[in-house]
């Protein structure tokens, strides 16, 4: 059985450290994607993030980090857990582009498109919301999406 991925890439007009820190910071990534989360993103650590608008959390196992260039974490259903992996690179220090892989999706789920599809469009909304936040100080959007 092989293993399906995803990628999604956005261009952020803001230095690497503070895309980081967006993303690491729970109280940050209050304002753009989850409500709250248990801790900072730490390697080794296993994180809480909890949608108080969508009455849902996630688990988080944080398997890599290397500051302002990389997180790594899995998630997801019990053996139906996904590996995402979020690089950052730093363009002259006043860009970057974030790419986030989703991988381990497993070929033989009979509902294997509707869910790559789902976090495909997922994860264009986090970016998006992530840059209107960090280019703009927007802090409306997370949450919008009525299902």
């Amino acid at each position: 059985m092989s293993t399906k991925e995803i990628t999604t890439k956005f261009n952020i007009r803001k230095p690497a450290t503070e895309v980081f820190e967006a993303i690491a910071d729970p109280n940050q990534m209050a304002n753009y994607w989850f409500s709250s989360g248990t801790g900072r993103i730490e390697q080794g650590k296993t994180i809480t993030w909890r949608y108080d608008e969508y009455n849902a959390e996630g688990v988080i196992q944080v398997l890599e980090v290397e500051e302002n260039k990389k997180i790594q974490f899995s998630w997801g259903e019990l053996n139906q857990q996904t590996i995402v992996t979020i690089t950052l690179e730093s363009l002259e220090n006043t860009q970057t582009i974030i790419e986030i892989i989703e991988s381990g999706f497993k070929e033989d789920d009979p509902d294997l498109i509707n869910k790559m599809v789902g976090q495909k469009g997922g994860w264009v909304y986090m970016l998006t919301c992530l840059k209107g936040y960090l280019e703009n100080g927007t802090n409306t959007l997370r949450a919008s999406l009525i299902h």
